[in-house]
């Protein structure tokens, strides 16, 4: 038997710098910098006169493993897009997602042929799609860099 440690999850920065694990978030930050920097997500800019930014904040979770001890530490940065205006910041949103008929096929088509089915994840999956618009976001809290 395994004991489940019990972690508060930060809701702001400010928690977690002053949280006890604050150095497993800090390295959990760092990775989705990281994987953001790998693919090209954002280019550091001087914000063009007339343009506003939206803002973002750090979403910071416990992943677990089945038997309830910590996996990992997990951050992921997301922007605050419910400021932004419909017709003026974006023209449409857009979000891919699978129909529950589509994967009930799937399967049938799978049990049918008696055929193996494997699962997988994507990591960063959602960093690799395009804008039609340029969005100028305020830099992440913690990593401000001068310029």
């Amino acid at each position: 038997m395994c004991a489940s440690v019990d972690i508060d999850e930060p809701t702001t920065y400010g928690e977690a710098m002053t949280s006890p694990n604050a150095n497993e978030w800090i390295t959990a930050m760092k990775e989705e910098m990281s994987s953001m920097a790998r693919n090209n997500v954002w280019e550091l800019v001087d914000l063009p006169t007339g343009r506003k930014t939206i803002g973002n904040k750090w979403v910071l979770k416990v992943k677990r493993k089945a038997d309830g001890s910590i996996d990992k530490f997990k951050a992921r940065l997301v922007a605050k897009g419910y400021t932004q205006k419909e017709g003026i910041d974006y023209e449409e949103t857009f979000s891919p997602v699978v129909r529950f008929a589509s994967v009930r096929l799937i399967l049938a088509i799978v049990a049918h042929l008696d055929l193996e089915l494997f699962q997988m994840d994507v990591k960063t999956a959602f960093l690799n799609g395009e804008l039609d618009e340029e969005i100028y976001m305020d830099q992440p809290e913690g990593f401000q860099e001068m310029g």
